[in-house]
């Protein structure tokens, strides 16, 4: 994919002027005492102002990127790109429900499928940072019944576990009767039949959702609270993320927006549409803006904690690809970082891109399965020096 050129040469030096407008770093109003209590505080945070003339810039840069990207204005889910806090593109189309036309708009929750990792990460990590749950200890230690004795949180966090995908063991119908399953179901069958570990633990890198699905249970575990509970006390209302909520099959399945094939087809409800953690997070690329500004807040994390969030774990590969803490990210040779989370379930295909050295955020979130949510970290390039190569392609997750 080559990059958009702008054909008056005018407008590209005034592109080049205006790239490093707000570079500053966001200047935290917080007192420096340590958040005592279990929620995402809101940020006091100043931001750079941007200029008129910047973000008109860069909405003709992005509008001219999502032309391309989407030509037929096809995209059926919602895109926003931000700087300093300030939208400098937004944009919606399609439907949450194609039979009924209920369409898209900026208060429509969508399912955000593996970038709801990003939320439940938040949680476990200020967990630990409360002192009320150890990043090292043993999973058994607060699951009795979970049968691998060397599995460790923090190997939950960062995808070095082994364990196997609980999409796959369910699947087989002498173990799992495709009645609805929850997170405690996973659970009791892995007590139960003691799956193979795909390797053993720490030893490398293996992206796995039974991984998030049980940092799910140790949360409830910790709080003494249902997770769908924990999250919006701790997450969605302090924050003020109004349009965000963890679905409940039971009390969501007749209004939540659905999702979609490529070519329009509905995907139906499935036996895996109750368990949370590792997806089933509904919301919108505002209230995902409110909670990236956050994690800027001194009251996000301890400076020490944010740290290890922030760094890959798994080098057995060489290459730019890397996990923290539940975020991913591209790390160059250069020293720049660009923390991102993908996601996929049934036809919802989303992209969280937070440019941490740029205070820049990224979301884009659609119902319609498409590739195209996926290619829009290549944007990066025009807010910092990123070494993105053009044509290199984009995964799910």
């Amino acid at each position: 994919m080559k990059f958009l050129r702008y054909t008056p040469y005018i407008l590209a030096v005034l592109l080049t002027s205006c790239k490093q407008e707000g570079k500053t770093l966001a200047e935290n109003l917080d007192d420096d005492k340590p958040d005592t209590v279990l929620h995402i505080t809101p940020p006091k945070i100043k931001f750079g102002k941007l200029s008129q003339a910047y973000k008109d810039d860069k909405h003709y840069v992005i509008q001219q990127y999502y032309n391309k990207i989407w030509p037929k204005d096809e995209l059926s889910g919602g895109l926003l790109i931000a700087k300093n806090g300030e939208i400098l593109f937004e944009k919606y189309g399609g439907y949450a429900n194609i039979s009924k036309k209920t369409a898209i708009t900026a208060d429509t929750p969508l399912h955000l499928a593996s970038v709801s990792k990003v939320l439940t990460a938040a949680v476990a990590l200020k967990l630990i940072d409360l002192g009320k749950l150890d990043i090292n200890a043993k999973v058994s230690s607060i699951l009795p019944e979970f049968p691998y004795a060397d599995i460790s949180v923090k190997m939950l966090l960062n995808h070095r576990s082994g364990l196997p995908n609980y999409a796959y063991f369910a699947d087989d119908r002498a173990i799992w009767d495709r009645h609805m399953m929850n997170n405690q179901d996973v659970l009791n069958l892995m007590a139960q039949y003691k799956f193979p570990l795909y390797f053993k633990p720490d030893k490398k890198f293996g992206y796995c959702n039974t991984n998030y699905v049980m940092l799910a249970l140790i949360i409830e575990k910790i709080t003494h609270k249902n997770y769908r509970q924990v999250m919006k006390e701790v997450v969605f209302d302090p924050m003020g993320m109004t349009h965000t909520y963890v679905f409940d099959y039971e009390k969501d399945k007749s209004t939540a927006g659905l999702s979609y094939k490529g070519n329009g087809v509905l995907y139906g409800w499935d036996f895996l549409d109750n368990v949370y953690g590792d997806k089933n997070i509904y919301s919108t690329p505002r209230d995902m803006l409110k909670f990236d500004l956050a994690t800027y807040s001194k009251k996000f994390l301890s400076p020490k904690l944010l740290k290890q969030v922030f760094q890959g774990y798994s080098y057995e590969h060489k290459g730019e690809r890397n996990y923290g803490l539940g975020i991913r990210m591209h790390e160059w040779e250069t020293g720049e970082k660009l923390f991102y989370h993908n996601g996929w379930w049934h036809g919802n295909t989303t992209s969280y891109v937070t440019l941490k050295n740029d205070t820049v955020t990224m979301i884009a979130l659609s119902n319609r399965f498409s590739y195209k949510p996926y290619k829009i970290w290549k944007l990066s390039t025009q807010f910092g020096n990123y070494p993105i190569k053009p044509d290199k392609e984009d995964t799910a997750e």
